[in-house]
C-alpha cells in the first residue's frame, strides 16, 4: 500500500469512529443486488427496482446502499457472487436476472427477494406461493405457463405453421418447465416442436445457422434474462430469416421484434423493490406472499409484420394491448 493511501485510510477511520460512537451517523442498510444480466442492458430494470424501494421511502445513497453484482450472462459466476454478498452481511439480497437459485443456495438467514420466470414452488424457492415460509419471497412472471397462449398467437399470424422451433437457454433454471409446457401445448395444437439451445453469444449465432438450414415455420423465444439481454441480436437474426417470432417480453418488440405476450418486467422489478423495502422496514419474507402477474400484454410491431409480408388478422388487432407502428 502506498504511504499516502495508508495515511488517508487512517484519517478516514479516525474521523468516522467518534461519529459512529455518538450515534450521529448510523450505517445505512446494504441491499445486495444480484443479477445474471449486465449493468447497461438491465439499467431500466434496476431503475424500476429503485422506484419500488422509493415507494416505501428507501432512496439509494440517502438511507439505503445498493451493492451490485452482475454476471453478464455467465450464470456459472452467480454462486460466487452470492457468496460474496453473504460474506458482506448485506441486509437483503435482491436475486434477479436468473440468480434466484444461487442466492437461495448461499444463505438460509439473509432475506432474499427474487424475480423469476418460473414456478417458485417447482424450482424449490418457496414452500408455497401464499406462505413462502423461510427467508425467501419475491415475484414470478410465470413465463413457463404461457406456452399454449404464445403458440396460439403464432398460429394466428402464421396459420399454416406446423414446425415451430423454441430457442432456449439451457442454463436458466425455469427452462425445462417452459419447454415441457410448450411441448404439451404443441401436441394439443397439432404442432411439431424442436428445441434449440443457446447460452452464449456464439451459441445464438450457431442456433440461427441451424434455423437457416432447417427452415422452421416460426420461432418461439424463451423467457430467459440472458436471451433478453441479447434482444437486438435475436431480432436482427430472426428478421434475416424472415421468421415469424413470438417473444416473452415487450422489450423485444421495441427492438423491432414481431410480437410479445407476457407480463411487464419493469413492474416485476418495481414490486421486488417494494418487497425489499418492506423487509428493510422490519417485515419477514415468510409473511409476504409471492406476487403473481394479474395482467398479460400482447404487443405487436406492425412495421415488422408488414416487412415479413404477414397479414394482420382482425382478431389480433382487436385483442392487442399495444400496436407499434
Amino acid at each position: 500500500m502506498r504511504r499516502r493511501d495508508f495515511i488517508k485510510g487512517i484519517a478516514s477511520s479516525t474521523v468516522a469512529w467518534p461519529l459512529a460512537a455518538r450515534g450521529e451517523q448510523p450505517a445505512m442498510p446494504v441491499v445486495g443486488f444480484l443479477s445474471g444480466r449486465s449493468p447497461a442492458e438491465a439499467a431500466s430494470a434496476v431503475d424500476a427496482f429503485r422506484r419500488g424501494l422509493g415507494d416505501v421511502s428507501y432512496i439509494e445513497s440517502k438511507n439505503v446502499t445498493l451493492e451490485y453484482r452482475f454476471a453478464a450472462g455467465s450464470y456459472d459466476r452467480l454462486p460466487a457472487m452470492a457468496a460474496e454478498l453473504v460474506s458482506r452481511h448485506v441486509a437483503v439480497i435482491a436475486a434477479t436476472g436468473g440468480s434466484e437459485l444461487a442466492a437461495k443456495a448461499a444463505t438460509t438467514t439473509i432475506p432474499i427477494v427474487f424475480t423469476t420466470g418460473g414456478d417458485p414452488v417447482e424450482l424449490g424457492l418457496v414452500a408455497s406461493l401464499n406462505k413462502p415460509d423461510g427467508n425467501v419471497t419475491g415475484v414470478t412472471f410465470l413465463a413457463s405457463g404461457l406456452g399454449a397462449k404464445r403458440l396460439g398467437l403464432l398460429r394466428q399470424f402464421a396459420p399454416n405453421a406446423r414446425a415451430i422451433t423454441m430457442l432456449m437457454n439451457p442454463t436458466y433454471p425455469p427452462t425445462p418447465a417452459e419447454v415441457r409446457d410448450a411441448q404439451d401445448a404443441a401436441r394439443t395444437l397439432g404442432l411439431l416442436i424442436k428445441v434449440v439451445y443457446a447460452g452464449s453469444v456464439d451459441e445464438i449465432d450457431a442456433a440461427f445457422v441451424t434455423l437457416e438450414r432447417e427452415r422452421p415455420d416460426a420461432l418461439f423465444v424463451g423467457g430467459d434474462p440472458f436471451l433478453l439481454s441479447r434482444r437486438d441480436q435475436l431480432v436482427t437474426l430472426a428478421a434475416s430469416l424472415a421468421l415469424p417470432t413470438i417473444y416473452p417480453q415487450r422489450e423485444y418488440v421495441d427492438a423491432g421484434g414481431l410480437m410479445s405476450y407476457g407480463t411487464s418486467v419493469a413492474d416485476g422489478y418495481r414490486q421486488a423493490g417494494t418487497y425489499t423495502g418492506k423487509i428493510l422496514a422490519g417485515m419477514k419474507p415468510a409473511v409476504l406472499p409471492v406476487l403473481q402477474p394479474t395482467k398479460f400484454d400482447l404487443v405487436i410491431n406492425l412495421k415488422t409484420a408488414k416487412a415479413l409480408g404477414l397479414a394482420m388478422p382482425n382478431a389480433l388487432l382487436v385483442s392487442a394491448d399495444e400496436l407499434i407502428e
